[in-house]
Protein backbone atom coordinates (compact mmCIF):
# COMPACT_ATOMS: atom_id res chain seq x y z
CA UNK A 1 0.00 0.00 0.00
CA UNK A 2 1.12 3.54 -0.70
CA UNK A 3 2.26 5.57 2.27
CA UNK A 4 -0.37 7.60 4.12
CA UNK A 5 -0.15 11.20 2.93
CA UNK A 6 0.51 13.79 5.64
CA UNK A 7 -2.53 15.70 4.41
CA UNK A 8 -4.76 13.07 6.06
CA UNK A 9 -3.94 14.64 9.42
CA UNK A 10 -4.27 18.26 8.21
CA UNK A 11 -7.10 18.23 5.68
CA UNK A 12 -10.58 17.41 7.07
CA UNK A 13 -11.73 16.08 3.68
CA UNK A 14 -8.84 13.62 3.51
CA UNK A 15 -9.31 12.72 7.20
CA UNK A 16 -12.93 11.71 6.60
CA UNK A 17 -12.06 9.87 3.35
CA UNK A 18 -9.43 7.95 5.35
CA UNK A 19 -12.17 6.86 7.75
CA UNK A 20 -11.29 9.36 10.48
CA UNK A 21 -7.75 7.98 10.36
CA UNK A 22 -8.64 4.28 10.39
CA UNK A 23 -7.44 3.90 6.79
CA UNK A 24 -3.93 4.90 7.88
CA UNK A 25 -3.46 1.43 9.41
CA UNK A 26 -0.23 0.00 7.94
CA UNK A 27 -1.85 -3.38 7.23
CA UNK A 28 -5.43 -4.20 6.18
CA UNK A 29 -6.73 -0.61 6.03
CA UNK A 30 -10.02 -1.80 4.52
CA UNK A 31 -10.63 -4.06 7.50
CA UNK A 32 -9.76 -1.28 9.92
CA UNK A 33 -12.01 1.08 7.97
CA UNK A 34 -14.88 -1.37 8.22
CA UNK A 35 -14.21 -1.78 11.95
CA UNK A 36 -14.42 2.01 12.31
CA UNK A 37 -17.80 1.95 10.55
CA UNK A 38 -19.27 -0.44 13.13
CA UNK A 39 -19.56 1.99 16.09
CA UNK A 40 -21.00 4.65 13.78
CA UNK A 41 -23.61 2.11 12.62
CA UNK A 42 -24.41 1.26 16.24
CA UNK A 43 -24.86 4.96 17.02
CA UNK A 44 -27.40 5.45 14.24
CA UNK A 45 -30.89 6.11 15.56
CA UNK A 46 -33.68 3.68 14.80
CA UNK A 47 -35.13 4.67 11.47
CA UNK A 48 -37.57 3.34 8.92
CA UNK A 49 -36.12 1.46 5.97
CA UNK A 50 -37.01 4.43 3.76
CA UNK A 51 -35.05 6.86 5.95
CA UNK A 52 -32.15 4.39 6.17
CA UNK A 53 -32.14 4.11 2.37
CA UNK A 54 -32.02 7.91 2.14
CA UNK A 55 -29.10 7.88 4.60
CA UNK A 56 -27.31 5.38 2.34
CA UNK A 57 -27.95 7.45 -0.77
CA UNK A 58 -26.65 10.61 0.90
CA UNK A 59 -23.52 8.88 2.25
CA UNK A 60 -22.92 7.33 -1.19
CA UNK A 61 -23.23 10.61 -3.09
CA UNK A 62 -21.08 12.34 -0.46
CA UNK A 63 -18.59 9.47 -0.79
CA UNK A 64 -18.30 9.81 -4.57
CA UNK A 65 -17.29 13.44 -4.09
CA UNK A 66 -15.17 12.82 -0.97
CA UNK A 67 -13.20 9.87 -2.33
CA UNK A 68 -12.79 11.39 -5.78
CA UNK A 69 -11.55 14.68 -4.36
CA UNK A 70 -9.11 12.97 -1.99
CA UNK A 71 -7.76 10.67 -4.71
CA UNK A 72 -7.26 13.66 -7.00
CA UNK A 73 -5.58 15.72 -4.27
CA UNK A 74 -3.11 12.99 -3.30
CA UNK A 75 -2.58 11.80 -6.87
CA UNK A 76 -3.41 8.13 -6.20
CA UNK A 77 -6.63 6.58 -7.55
CA UNK A 78 -8.24 4.43 -4.87
CA UNK A 79 -5.40 4.67 -2.37
CA UNK A 80 -5.81 1.74 0.03
CA UNK A 81 -6.25 4.16 2.91
CA UNK A 82 -9.36 5.76 1.41
CA UNK A 83 -11.95 3.78 3.34
CA UNK A 84 -15.12 5.88 3.27
CA UNK A 85 -16.30 3.39 0.66
CA UNK A 86 -15.94 0.61 3.25
CA UNK A 87 -18.08 2.62 5.67
CA UNK A 88 -20.89 2.90 3.13
CA UNK A 89 -20.52 -0.71 1.98
CA UNK A 90 -20.82 -1.97 5.55
CA UNK A 91 -23.82 0.28 6.21
CA UNK A 92 -25.47 -1.14 3.07
CA UNK A 93 -24.81 -4.67 4.37
CA UNK A 94 -26.56 -3.81 7.62
CA UNK A 95 -29.77 -2.43 6.06
CA UNK A 96 -32.71 -4.25 7.66
CA UNK A 97 -30.31 -6.44 9.67
CA UNK A 98 -31.78 -8.13 12.71
CA UNK A 99 -30.71 -6.59 16.01
CA UNK A 100 -27.84 -8.09 17.99
CA UNK A 101 -24.08 -8.34 17.98
CA UNK A 102 -24.07 -11.65 16.14
CA UNK A 103 -25.64 -9.97 13.10
CA UNK A 104 -23.12 -7.12 13.24
CA UNK A 105 -20.29 -9.68 13.25
CA UNK A 106 -21.86 -11.75 10.46
CA UNK A 107 -22.45 -8.57 8.43
CA UNK A 108 -18.85 -7.51 8.98
CA UNK A 109 -17.52 -10.90 7.85
CA UNK A 110 -19.79 -11.08 4.81
CA UNK A 111 -18.93 -7.55 3.70
CA UNK A 112 -15.17 -8.10 4.10
CA UNK A 113 -15.48 -11.41 2.20
CA UNK A 114 -17.15 -9.83 -0.83
CA UNK A 115 -14.92 -6.74 -0.68
CA UNK A 116 -11.73 -8.82 -0.67
CA UNK A 117 -12.80 -11.59 -3.08
CA UNK A 118 -14.48 -9.15 -5.53
CA UNK A 119 -16.60 -11.63 -7.52
CA UNK A 120 -17.92 -10.58 -10.91
CA UNK A 121 -19.08 -7.87 -11.57
CA UNK A 122 -17.32 -6.20 -8.63
CA UNK A 123 -13.78 -6.81 -9.90
CA UNK A 124 -14.64 -5.68 -13.42
CA UNK A 125 -16.20 -2.43 -12.19
CA UNK A 126 -13.30 -1.86 -9.82
CA UNK A 127 -10.91 -2.08 -12.76
CA UNK A 128 -12.95 -0.11 -15.32
CA UNK A 129 -14.70 2.74 -13.50
CA UNK A 130 -12.65 5.74 -12.49
CA UNK A 131 -12.98 8.70 -10.15
CA UNK A 132 -15.02 8.79 -6.99
CA UNK A 133 -17.67 6.54 -8.54
CA UNK A 134 -15.02 3.91 -9.25
CA UNK A 135 -13.77 4.05 -5.68
CA UNK A 136 -17.28 3.68 -4.28
CA UNK A 137 -18.94 1.23 -6.69
CA UNK A 138 -17.06 -1.96 -5.77
CA UNK A 139 -17.85 -1.52 -2.08
CA UNK A 140 -21.49 -0.69 -2.82
CA UNK A 141 -21.82 -3.94 -4.78
CA UNK A 142 -19.95 -5.89 -2.09
CA UNK A 143 -22.37 -4.38 0.43
CA UNK A 144 -25.39 -5.37 -1.68
CA UNK A 145 -24.12 -8.95 -2.05
CA UNK A 146 -23.42 -9.14 1.69
CA UNK A 147 -26.86 -7.64 2.43
CA UNK A 148 -28.56 -10.34 0.36
CA UNK A 149 -26.59 -13.10 2.11
CA UNK A 150 -27.29 -11.61 5.54
CA UNK A 151 -31.02 -11.41 4.81
CA UNK A 152 -31.10 -15.00 3.53
CA UNK A 153 -29.28 -16.19 6.66
CA UNK A 154 -31.69 -14.23 8.87
CA UNK A 155 -34.69 -15.69 7.04
CA UNK A 156 -33.35 -19.22 7.50
CA UNK A 157 -32.24 -18.84 11.12
CA UNK A 158 -34.97 -16.62 12.58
Amino acid sequence: MAETPASVWRNPIHFVAFGFGSGAAPKAPGTFGTLAAVPLYLLLPDMSWQLYLLFLLVTYVFGVWLCGRTAEDIGVHDHGGIVWDEFVGFWITMMLAPPGWIWVVVGFILFRFFDVIKPWPIRWLDQHVGGGTGIMVDDVLAGIMALICLQVLAAILL
